[in-house]
């Protein structure tokens, strides 16, 4: 019986796939709302792959739709991290790449499991050298605002979240040295003052996800992080780390799990228990959100829509 349905639901996907249409200025114009941004990861290839084309192509949708800014939700670095602020990688991995006009906004990063075996102060002094890299900390919250609408994002350090990353002191020589209840009791707190319209929570590593990555980075964030974002119903809980799009929601949660693909180079994906869509095209996620409604959609690099998750109030 599980095999037809997933059968029944691969079939569902491809028609999705073949459906979804070649976007033109206009019909990006028509996804935009009140509140409109960017979420990118697992982007550092130098500009190779599909590094480059996807950054052209998310500078010319900013010319028709008003972008905030770019949550950048780790990996911005392939495949040691930087070495210090003045490293070369940030020019070819970043400045040179994403360079299009529009995207001289505020781009608010999170570290990822590669800037982890390298130096992660420097990702954090960086946003003393450049003036749209806003990382305040190693964990920290934002809340975007335009026409009345508002969305928390809360940013969180997840590979010290995870045994594997703090085990591991000559890989990731930082993540044993970040405290594990503070961020949590930060993240607790955090959550249970929100008021905005829509609270996302974002992370480098998913909560839940297909992948051949090791089972415990997603039981450890199960269980340090998912019982807080069930406790107080977080709209979403938004990561990358998979280099694939995935839409998950779990019996008994509210929380919109959504994994945002690689804007580089991509990896192939299978449905699980509890997948509404999954692709494995490269790309990034536009969120447009109103006071009513907030639509995340994972866009490939031909600028199509593949799926658009909603949520409403």
């Amino acid at each position: 019986m599980f095999s037809i349905k997933r059968n029944l639901l691969v079939f569902s996907f491809a028609l999705v796939s073949a459906f979804s249409f070649a976007q033109t200025p206009e019909v990006w114009k028509g996804l935009e709302k009140s509140l409109n941004f960017y979420l990118a990861n697992d982007l550092g290839r130098n500009g190779y792959y599909d590094q480059k084309p996807i950054a052209e192509l998310m500078g010319n949708m900013a010319e028709n739709v008003d972008i905030e800014c770019v949550v950048a939700a780790g990996d911005v670095h392939h495949f040691e991290g930087v070495r210090s602020v003045s490293d070369p990688l940030w020019m070819t991995n970043y400045e040179l790449v994403y360079s299009h006009p529009e995207l001289m906004i505020p781009w608010y990063p999170i570290l990822g499991n590669h800037e982890y075996r390298g130096n992660t102060q420097a990702v954090l002094d960086y946003t003393n050298v450049s003036a749209r890299w806003e990382m305040s900390d190693r964990y920290y919250t934002k809340v975007l605002e335009n026409d009345g609408v508002t969305v928390r994002l809360v940013m969180i350090d997840t590979a010290p979240l995870i045994e594997k990353y703090r085990e591991d002191t000559e890989e990731y020589p930082d993540a044993c040295k970040q405290n594990i209840e503070k961020q949590l009791m930060w993240l607790d707190s955090v959550l249970a003052s929100a008021k905005e319209d829509w609270v996302l929570v974002v992370g480098h590593h998913p909560i839940y996800a297909e992948t051949s990555k090791n089972d415990n980075e997603r039981i450890d964030l199960q269980k340090r992080v998912d019982t807080v974002l069930r406790k107080y119903q977080v709209d979403m809980y938004l990561c990358g780390h998979i280099h694939n799009f995935q839409y998950i929601r779990k019996a008994g949660s509210e929380v919109d799990y959504v994994v945002n693909s690689s804007a580089s180079l991509s990896r192939d994906v299978k449905p699980i228990d509890g997948t509404r869509f999954c692709s494995g095209e490269s790309g990034f996620s536009l969120i447009a959100a109103d006071k009513n409604v907030l639509n995340l959609h994972m866009i490939n690099k031909e600028g199509k829509v593949l799926y658009t998750v909603t949520r409403k109030k």
